[in-house]
């Protein structure tokens, strides 16, 4: 099994940064791709980013050239770097695993809040 952690949620005002992590633990070696989804109140989960363990990744439009995703597979931790965040940003923002031959795993979430 693959064990996900999220952190770096919290308050920021509109037009600030915030930096989430996710750490991976278990059975890491058969990950093959890591990501970053939100739910947001009384909405449906939704796709934000996604990075492949080889080169290749992929963005919402509503976040593009605002968010980076960037992964360290030795460190087996998959970071999403949020700038010029906007009130609509906010929601819980989950980390999820692909991993070969069993199903997606999830953390935990982490809420982020962009109020001024």
């Amino acid at each position: 099994q693959v064990q996900l952690v999220e952190s770096g949620g919290g308050l920021v005002q509109p037009g600030g940064s915030l930096r989430l992590s996710c750490a991976a633990s278990g059975r890491i070696s058969n990950v093959y791709g890591m990501g970053w989804y939100r739910q947001a109140p009384g909405k449906e989960r939704e796709f934000v980013a996604h990075s492949m363990s080889g080169p290749g990744t992929k963005y919402s439009d509503s976040v593009k050239g605002r968010f980076t995703i960037s992964r360290d597979n030795i460190k087996n931790t998959v970071t999403l770097q949020m700038n010029s965040l906007k009130p609509e940003d906010t929601a819980v923002y989950y980390c999820k695993a692909n991993i070969l031959g069993s199903s997606d795993a999830w953390g935990q979430g982490t809420q982020v809040t962009v109020s001024s």
